[in-house]
């Protein structure tokens, strides 16, 4: 009895516990449940996965395709960017008469420093506008010295000038270098053309493309470095050929050695194979009479394939080595053949190349740069009223066209100006062309660069260094002064190596929505590139998701007025991310556009011929200055689009 006793008295006890327990829970459900009627409280959940909307700031509705469940769940709250010291800024920004006395060629530029001052800036921000901030101080310097000429009525000056091409070796201290000065860069089809004897001296030598050297770097950046290994004494060791870039910041790039060690690359250039693999097949089919050759076959054959006569260079023998200028890439021919191409790296493009050195064993006997960029002497044009800007109209544009360029492309320019931007609707004032340039890291094209600037007035600069990956900038202030400066209702984007027929664009508009239009040729079904070796790389950190909102591709495209506005105003807000791909980050834009409520009219068209040109076009691309100039000359004659290759 004792023992049960107890039992009763611990159950009991429990019960009291558990009891009072209960009691306390039921009055703190009670309290929520009151509490609740006051302010929502939501049940504890797993954070949403982050959603394309969510990762630049967007607020989506439900009808869109590209919303994810994630979505509907809820969104995560966008940060906005904050501003930040950059190097160089207050320089580019700083008072001078030049602002005072209302240069057309700078109506953007003092819209732009918010962008280049936010904490979410584009990757190349710093660089470039450190370069800048160099370039401008040379520049306001020069322009500063020419007004004080004028003053004094010297004549004494002398004039310098982009010239067409270059032969003139200047020798340093070593006896075993040569360089070879660039004045203004390369462009697409530039050549260098070296003749030469490897002498023996060394079992290798050197052929370096390099670019302006910037005060506190020890060496200038190397856009290409070309390394030649010659075969050893009585064959002993393989010839080859490495490619790579260094820049101060980054070191040696990754190499690219010709014959590969492995199997040959199927990647392109410009459509030529990196490395020319005419041994290897030669090889191989020698190997196929005897036996199927296995893969280690292949790549050994492929390690030992300049072994015999087809390597270019063989001591002693004198050589004609051909560099020329791609869209795409660097090409070298030797002796009339290809050997090797190499693909543009993302901050070393050819327009930054100053200087050609030669160094190693190689007797050097002569050396030629042509189809450099020139600049035209602007005096001597006798056409020059004809092409100069006309005055905009008051009330507001029909259209404005901003045309991407680089300091450099000067024959390109002119071109333009000779051919469709002679329209009627363009003479008129209703449509104004306008190029956008950002500063170059040489001072005599930004001479050349401002001179053209005065002469013809289409021309607004950017207080950055042109790199790749700073375009989406450009886009922005095309926005920009689509609305702010000179009023549009609609705006175009295009390059400066396309042909646009602004009388199609302008017939083609009429009866299209004149509210949230994207018009072009539209990509509506597009994914990132994860190639870290292309031009268009993009990593999970810049766009995590498998595919991009429709977007139209980059040589031309035009959007209507609304959609300018709210990308400026975003801007300026903080309230959009910026991305480095232009062309998309005006499709990620505009679905931010149609995120907050608003129709987007997505309208393509397949006469915006992207890469080339095709009868009955709207806009032919990848067009040079004489194809340009043939092509309005045809639409004048034949009043009929046909290309002319």
């Amino acid at each position: 009895m004792g023992v049960l006793y107890k039992h009763q008295i611990r159950r009991l006890t429990k019960m009291k516990k558990w009891s009072g327990g209960l009691l306390i829970v039921l009055l703190a459900m009670i309290l929520v449940f009151r509490y609740s009627s006051i302010v929502k409280i939501e049940p504890p959940t797993q954070a949403p996965k982050q959603s394309a909307a969510e990762f630049f700031g967007n607020h989506p509705t439900t009808n869109d395709s590209v919303i994810v469940d994630s979505e509907k769940k809820g969104e995560k709250p966008y940060k906005k960017p904050h501003f930040v010291e950059v190097d160089g800024l207050d320089d580019l920004f700083a008072s001078h008469d030049i602002f005072k006395e209302g240069s057309r060629a700078l109506l953007v530029w003092p819209h732009m420093r918010t962008l280049l001052s936010r904490s979410d800036a584009l990757p190349e921000t710093a660089k470039g506008v450190k370069e800048a901030s160099v370039a401008w101080k040379d520049l306001l310097s020069t322009i500063d010295k020419d007004k004080a000429s004028k003053l004094n009525k010297s004549d004494n000056e002398e004039v310098k000038n982009c010239p067409f091409s270059v032969s003139t070796f200047d020798k340093i201290e070593s006896r075993y270098e040569n360089i070879l000065d660039i004045p203004c860069g390369l462009i697409d089809d530039s050549s260098i053309s070296l003749v030469g004897i490897p002498n023996g001296h060394s079992r290798s030598f050197q052929i370096q493309l390099l670019g302006s050297q910037l005060l506190g770097e020890s060496e200038p950046p190397v856009i290409l470095h070309y390394n030649v290994s010659l075969p050893g004494d009585n064959m002993t060791q393989e010839p080859f050929v490495v490619q790579n870039t260094w820049t101060h910041e980054l070191g040696w790039g990754k190499e690219e050695r010709c014959p590969s060690r492995w199997s040959p690359s199927n990647l392109k250039v410009d459509g030529l194979v990196l490395c020319n693999e005419q041994a290897v097949r030669s090889s191989s089919e020698e190997n196929l009479n005897v036996s199927q050759p296995s893969r280690d076959m292949l790549n050994n054959v492929s390690g030992g394939a300049y072994e015999g006569s087809n390597f270019p260079f063989v001591e002693g023998n004198p050589f004609t080595a051909t560099f020329w200028v791609g869209l795409e890439g660097f090409h070298l021919t030797v002796n009339g053949r290809h050997e090797t191409s190499f693909a543009y790296r993302e901050k070393l493009e050819p327009w930054s190349v100053s200087k050609v050195r030669v160094a190693g064993g190689l007797d050097l006997l002569s050396a030629l740069a042509k189809g450099l960029p020139v600049s035209e002497d602007h005096d001597l044009v006798v056409d020059v009223e004809h092409l100069r800007a006309p005055p905009t109209s008051k009330k507001r544009l029909l259209m404005l066209v901003g045309v991407f360029s680089t300091g450099n492309n000067f024959e390109r320019r002119m071109a333009l100006r000779r051919a469709w931007m002679q329209y009627k609707a363009v003479r008129s004032g209703d449509v104004a062309v306008r190029f956008f340039i950002g500063l170059h890291k040489n001072s005599q094209v930004n001479i050349e660069l401002w001179r053209e600037a005065e002469a013809y007035g289409d021309i607004q600069l950017m207080p950055f260094v042109d790199y790749y990956s700073l375009i989406s900038l450009k886009t922005i202030a095309i926005s920009i002064f689509g609305t702010k400066i000179h009023p549009a209702k609609y705006i175009m984007k295009t390059d400066d190596d396309a042909f646009v027929r602004i009388d199609e664009v302008i017939s083609s508009l009429k009866g299209k929505p004149t509210t949230g239009l994207l018009y072009g040729r539209i990509s509506f079904e597009s994914s990132p590139d994860r190639d870290k070796g292309s031009k268009w790389f993009i990593d999970n950190r810049e766009w995590p998701y498998a595919m991009y909102p429709p977007w139209a591709h980059g040589p031309g495209y035009i959007i209507s007025r609304d959609i300018a506005k709210f990308i400026v105003r975003s801007h300026q807000e903080g309230d959009l991310k910026l991305f480095k791909l232009e062309d998309v980050a005006m499709g990620i834009w505009i679905q931010k556009f149609k995120y907050r409520g608003q129709e987007v009219n997505y309208v393509t068209d397949d006469r915006f011929y992207n890469a080339g040109c095709e009868a009955n076009y709207i806009l032919a691309h990848y067009q040079s200055p004489r194809l340009v100039l043939c092509l309005w000359e045809k639409l004048q004659k034949e009043h009929e689009a046909v290309c002319c290759e």
